[in-house]
């Protein structure tokens, strides 16, 4: 395997992660909207380590856990305790790197002249308070209106005597 096709996979696999995992979407836009807020706070280059390194920290995770239940799932399609355990054992330490990084978004953030200076750009600069929100917007739908898993985007079949979507228990093992 060649140098670069590594790269390849590796992205290939975060781009699945994030079409497929709901939470790996909330997590990419809560980290862009800390680093969009971040500039108005005037942080240290440490500061900025400690944010890029607590968010990249929680999107690992998120991918890692991503890994665990698909992996999980197609070795043990059956309800299994130690799968289960597994399974929860890695949504713990997404968990646990999440609340983490409140505490750390919290501590640096708790500056109010930081949010004074987003109060301030944002009002004296509508085009920018425009962007913002459809930017949020854009978010929502981005992290909600895509479906959970790759299972919950088959065509729509008929049961029953009416439409209805296909779904699959995306936590079988549980």
């Amino acid at each position: 395997m060649s140098f670069f096709r590594g790269f390849q996979y590796a992205f290939s696999g975060w781009i699945h992660c994030v079409k497929n995992e709901r939470n790996m979407r909330f997590h990419t836009v809560a980290g862009l909207y800390v680093l969009i807020f971040a500039r108005f706070f005037h942080f240290s280059r440490g500061e900025y380590i400690l944010l890029l390194l607590t968010i990249l920290a929680v999107l690992a995770l998120e991918g890692v856990n991503t890994a665990v239940e698909e992996l999980c799932d197609k070795v043990s399609p059956q309800k299994d305790e130690h799968i289960r355990h597994a399974k929860d054992t890695a949504a713990g330490a997404v968990l646990i790197a999440a609340c983490f990084a409140v505490v750390i978004g919290v501590i640096l953030f708790w500056d109010s002249t930081g949010w004074l200076n987003v109060w301030h750009f944002y009002t004296t600069h509508p085009l920018h308070l425009a962007a913002l929100l459809v930017l949020t917007v854009l978010s929502v739908l981005f992290v909600f209106a895509i479906p959970h898993k790759a299972e919950d985007r088959e065509p729509f079949r008929q049961g029953k005597g009416k439409w209805r979507r296909n779904r699959k228990n995306d936590r079988r093992n549980r």
